[in-house]
Formats: structure tokens, sequence, C-alpha cells
């Protein structure tokens, strides 16, 4: 995964700052920005628009300028703008989608995860809304990109999330043999603007979501706050996804679902007992034990 590293600099008085980052964003033109509306299209620009002092934001290819109101001087917050910005991007958010007229660059890296059988596959555009996984081809029916990542014989599972793919193989292939092949797949697919995920299918993932915690009791809410929070993020960035399946008051277990490369992986047993275990375990005193994963 990129690592952003972003300096700031303003002259005392002035009203633009400079934030510079050590990769580029992939665009040659100027892009500014004037309100919220502007950047549709740009989420990391409209989260710089929720900041009440925001005027203006200018896009360069490595550096972001903003300009401010006079309500305040830069000195007060300009750290801690920086600090926004960079762990944003390195908690994975998205920079830039396409703009009307502007056609962003489609670029996609490959990451190696804790689980050897699994690879991650990093765009820099937002992909789908809710994360998915596929199992078998015939469960892709309805993901145009997972459906066709399965016709490569050694495809085993597909899972997407915000702006990555984990795929996990089968052992008939080495990751050097096919990992630059896999790579310009997706990277070629993305840029066509074909349908990764039929929009329904988020759709009724979303709302499968928003049913099954409004029937959810207070405590197990918080467990899910607790993962949603603090163990999801890390687990993301190894290419992977944790899903609270069930609470169990008498054994005071949590059930969990792994997917992506946390699926099989050697190290999630450690993952589970060292991390979320003893995590949960620490914020709910009395009322975690253990914690179990259905699927290894």
């Amino acid at each position: 995964m990129k690592q952003y590293s972003i300096t700031a600099q303003v002259e005392k008085g002035e009203v633009v700052a400079r934030f510079t980052l050590n990769h580029s964003v992939g665009i040659k033109k100027p892009l500014v920005f004037k309100n919220i509306e502007d950047a549709k299209g740009a989420p990391l620009i409209q989260q710089l628009f929720y900041l009440p002092f925001v005027k203006e934001v200018t896009l360069l290819e490595n550096c972001i300028e903003v300009t401010r109101f006079d309500i305040l001087e830069w000195e007060d917050v300009l750290e801690e703008v920086r600090e926004q910005l960079e762990n944003y991007l390195n908690e994975g958010g998205v920079l830039l989608e396409e703009l009307p007229g502007v056609k962003i660059p489609v670029s996609v890296y490959a990451e190696s995860t804790p689980n050897p059988a699994v690879m991650k596959f990093v765009a820099n555009k937002k992909l789908v809304d809710t994360p998915v996984e596929y199992k078998s081809i015939e469960e892709a029916k309805k993901a145009p990109l997972a459906f066709q990542l399965f016709h490569f014989p050694f495809v085993k599972e597909v899972f997407i999330s915000a702006n990555y793919v984990s795929i996990m193989k089968y052992d008939v292939n080495n990751w050097d043999e096919v990992v630059m092949e896999i790579r310009e797949f997706i990277r070629a697919f993305i840029e066509e603007g074909k349908t990764l995920v039929e929009e329904f299918v988020q759709k009724e993932e979303k709302t499968e979501k928003t049913n099954v915690a409004k029937t959810l009791d207070p405590l197990e809410n918080q467990i899910i706050s607790i993962l949603e929070e603090y163990i999801k993020p890390a687990v993301a960035s190894d290419g992977g996804n944790i899903a609270f399946d069930s609470y169990n008051p008498v054994e005071k277990s949590v059930q969990v679902v792994l997917q992506g490369a946390c699926s099989g992986c050697p190290s999630s047993t450690f993952t589970l007992k060292n991390g979320i275990e003893n995590m949960l375990k620490e914020m709910m005193p009395g009322k975690v034990e253990s914690v179990v994963a259905l699927n290894g």
C-alpha cells in the first residue's frame, strides 16, 4: 500500500496553504473547487469543505492548495489539517473519482498480504460502497468484475472493498507468475468504465445490514461499533474484512466472519486472540470472554 507523507507550508499572514504529497495524484492540469458541490467526484476535497474555514481548494499534480476565510490564522490549524489529509490517504481514502470533463488515469498496484494465498490489488478510485465477497463463479453472476476474474483457472475467491480487490488463488500458480496479468486485467476493466458490481446488489447489501442493525440489542451494537472503529481499518490495510455474526451471552462469546485476505490466513488465529479478543475484553469487561471465527 502506498504510504503518503505530506508537508505543509504557508507564509505568515497568507490565506493560501500548500500541502505537498510525496506521490502524484495523476492529473496534469490544476483543478479548482469553489465549494462542496464542485467537489463531487473528489471525496478528499469534499472532506476539506466540511472545515468551516475552507474557502477554496486547488488540486495540482502533487499538491493541494487550500484558501482560508479570514476567521482564523493558518498557524492555528495547519498541522491538524496536514495530519487529517495524511491519515485519510494512508487509511485508503479516495482522493479523486471521475470528474465531469476530466479523465483520471486509472492505476492499480499489487500488494502482498499476511495470507500468502491472497494478493491485494489497490486502485486509485472508489470501486464499491459496500464490501462484497464471492467464493465461486455462480455467486458472482451479478458482479461482472468478479465473474470475469473467476475465468482465470487459479482464482479461488474474490473480495471487493472500497478501493481494492483481494484475490485468493489455488496453489496451481505462484503469484509472481500471474500478478502482472491480473493487475493489468483489473486496471483495464476499471478504465473501460465497465460495471464492477451491479448497483442493486450493493443496495441489497446495505439494506440487509441496516435491517440486521435494527434487530440487534445495545450490547451487540457496541461490539459492532468497536469492530468498525478499531479493527476494520487495520484489517482492511491487509486486504481483508471482519464482519460481526452473533453474540452468545451465556458463553460471552463473539462470533465473526473473516473475509478477503483474513479468510484462511495462517495468522488469523493470532489476530483473533491477541488483537480482537483482547481489545473487546478490555473495552467490554465482563461482557466478552472469547472471539471465534466461523470460517477459520
